[in-house]
């Protein structure tokens, strides 16, 4: 473990893996990828009070060990992965230097990043830029890139021969800059991460919406209203598919969330989050809400609205797959 200079007032600490590129993910299950990841991160740049990565990340070996030596908290620092490039290399190539992955048909769509973003910093675009570069010069596989910055359009114009086969997108939970900033620590103003969307679209490069996490409202038309202008603002009829989805609960992140609003003086917002976060039916209430405001101005062959099931809401949501539902959770394997 090595400590290395801040980026954005987070000190830097970068760990070995074995692994940049991670072939068999559970975003396969959500529709983002054909099983493959990759993330030469483990700890990111921005702090997002509803980011699931501190409860999956921080109590695993060697993280927890290594933040213990550090001193430092999950959520205060930003963990790189050591020589990803050359990890990244290994798992492409046999030791005879031959590719791995040579069928000209393997057309798979690898997801980034699972942990991190892709494009905090300019310095962490060009990470990805090599990264990109050396999947698609190997393979024949396809790249979906999410991220909450505004630095998209430099990935997407420094990898412009590989045009047909990189997907861009941004995150938009909230169209409101203040509001985002919120709960949203250091990521760009949600204006322009929708400008730069645009900028993608207008240059004719693939675009895919990503509309969460989203806020509760109090009425059926706060809903209706946050959708439409969702919609509008990335342009449904530009992009490939739109993925919605309502807060994600694990670890603390509500706590966090509900906290974050409160300070900001987003008081009604916040108060209305933890209702609904503080009974099962009122939640089942805010998902609902949310996905059928969304059937209203995403076509169903577009939306993949993300919704964990459990055995009481398994048959409404089960009849509603045609129309873009898309279950997850551990009954669905059963």
């Amino acid at each position: 473990m090595n400590e290395q200079p801040n980026i954005a007032g987070k000190p830097v600490l970068t760990i070995a893996r074995k692994r940049i590129l991670n072939l068999h993910s559970g975003f396969e299950e959500k529709l983002l990828c054909d099983g493959p990841t990759f993330t030469a991160g483990d700890a990111c740049v921005y702090r997002c009070g509803f980011c699931y990565v501190p409860s999956m990340m921080q109590a695993k070996p060697p993280i927890s060990t290594m933040l213990e030596k550090s001193g430092h908290s999950f959520e205060d620092v930003v963990i790189r992965r050591e020589k990803p490039l050359d990890v990244l290399r290994e798992q492409l190539f046999h030791k005879n230097g031959k590719r791995k992955f040579t069928d000209p048909d393997d057309k798979r769509v690898v997801y980034a990043s699972p942990l991190v973003d892709v494009a905090a910093t300019l310095e962490l675009c060009r990470e990805t830029m090599e990264i990109c570069e050396m999947i698609l010069e190997n393979t024949a596989w396809q790249i979906r890139l999410l991220s909450k910055s505004s630095f998209l359009p430099i990935i997407a114009n420094a990898l412009d021969k590989y045009r047909a086969r990189m997907i861009y997108g941004v995150s938009t939970g909230t169209l409101d800059d203040l509001l985002a900033a919120a709960f949203e620590q250091g990521t760009a103003l949600v204006s322009k991460r929708i400008h730069s969307l645009h900028k993608l679209q207008g240059e004719g490069f693939r675009t895919f919406g990503m509309i969460c996490p989203s806020l509760a409202y109090a009425t059926p038309a706060g809903y209706h209203r946050f959708a439409e202008e969702a919609a509008a603002a990335i342009r449904v009829e530009q992009c490939e598919h739109v993925w919605a989805e309502v807060m994600n609960v694990r670890g603390e992140s509500m706590i966090r969330t509900v906290k974050s609003l409160k300070d900001a003086g987003y008081e009604a917002e916040a108060s209305e989050l933890f209702r609904v976060s503080t009974s099962p039916d009122a939640w089942e209430q805010y998902a609902r809400h949310t996905f059928a405001a969304h059937c209203l101005f995403i076509p169903p062959e577009k939306l993949r609205f993300l919704q964990y099931v459990n055995k009481d809401n398994l048959d409404w949501w089960r009849a509603r797959e045609a129309y873009g539902a898309v279950l997850l959770g551990n009954l669905i394997h059963k």
